[in-house]
């Protein structure tokens, strides 16, 4: 897709503000319960559930398997490595997706989104995390062959591609891509180890690493949402990718951070803050505890309130899956009244 083509996608099908989302993992292995539930809970960007708690195949690494064209999965005592056939790693994971997409169009025809104008969001490792944690058949990980970054980035974003169609087709809704990269920091910073203690891995340059994940945004059909759990996440290089949102845990980051953030609103990127703690906190919080921390943001960077309506969503720190199923859904009530008073009244949120 051209530059041009992406341009005309962001404009016509823009990610919104002052909604809740979540970042994607769910407690549990019942995918029609977890589609009802984050149908229900998030009007304003619900999303496809990943239960890794089904174990191979479910996790985010593995469904990606299921996405890859000509590509496969196998699996290692160290995790998944490229396979020179399909095999029952692959199959795995596409019957996995198929049954999460079947639960999804279910609860969403249930509740009466399809043809309301409502998104939907789906997730997907990025190539830079998949490149970190997947290996070659020899037991190195990808990221260490530049040719093979660049065959299972290509055979990533013909995937997703493809997947982003058949979601919008089944769901009659318009789609947002989320990229995972938990890795990010690690391959920028060349912190990753090799198969023994011997072999260490070189940090990917910059430019080299944006040309990897913005080969992957640009070849939507839907705008691309890049979200990272690392700590801190590399936000100074998410800043000048092409991906017109960002999700971060806002805990993570520090007075270093704050020009970037600053930056990716004044360049009118999205922010995804991951506000809501992903486990439940020694002391129960309000919905008034977890939005000042927002407010406060904005007011530091000199932003006008308002742009918690226009240009933050509010989002659980990181994934779901390790939280017990009560506090998992009591995080999506949490994150969807912040973003509610966000969108309503944020210029008169006051705080002791």
């Amino acid at each position: 897709m051209s530059e041009t083509d992406q341009t005309d996608v962001d404009r016509a099908v823009r990610i919104p503000g002052g909604v809740a989302t979540a970042v994607g993992s769910w407690p549990g292995t019942d995918p029609r319960e977890a589609a009802a539930t984050i149908v229900g809970e998030l009007p304003g960007l619900a999303h496809l559930v990943e239960l890794p708690g089904r174990g191979t195949g479910s996790d985010v690494i593995g469904r990606v398997s299921a996405l890859l064209i000509d590509m496969r999965f196998d699996t290692t005592t160290r995790g998944y490595r490229l396979a020179s056939r399909p095999g029952a790693v692959s199959r795995r994971a596409r019957d996995l997706l198929r049954v999460d997409l079947d639960a999804l169009e279910e609860a969403w025809e249930t509740s009466g989104s399809a043809g309301t104008g409502r998104i939907v969001k789906v997730q997907a490792a990025g190539p830079l995390t998949l490149a970190a944690q997947v290996e070659l058949p020899g037991g190195h990980r990808i990221l260490t062959d530049s040719g093979a970054v660049r065959d299972v980035s290509e055979s990533l974003a013909e995937g997703l591609a493809q997947h982003v169609a058949e979601v919008r087709r089944r769901l009659g809704a318009e789609v947002v891509v989320q990229l995972d990269e938990p890795s990010l920091t690690a391959v920028l910073d060349g912190a990753l180890q090799g198969p023994s203690i011997l072999n260490t891995i070189r940090a990917m340059p910059e430019p080299e690493a944006l040309a990897v994940l913005d080969a992957v945004v640009t070849a939507q059909s839907a705008p691309v949402l890049v979200h990272s759990c690392a700590e801190p996440p590399a936000l100074e290089f998410l800043r000048s990718s092409t991906a017109a949102a960002i999700g971060f845990d806002l805990a993570t980051i520090g007075t270093r951070e704050l020009d970037s953030v600053g930056e990716m609103l004044d360049a009118g990127k999205q922010l995804v803050l991951g506000l809501v703690p992903a486990t439940p906190r020694a002391k129960p919080v309000t919905w008034r505890d977890i939005a000042e921390p927002g407010v406060r943001l904005m007011d530091r960077l000199g932003f006008p309130r308002t742009t918690l309506a226009t240009q933050i969503l509010v989002a659980p720190a990181c994934g779901l899956s390790g939280a017990a199923l009560e506090w998992a859904r009591q995080a999506l009530r949490l994150s969807a009244e912040v973003a509610r008073a966000y969108a309503e009244e944020p210029e008169s949120l006051t705080f002791s």
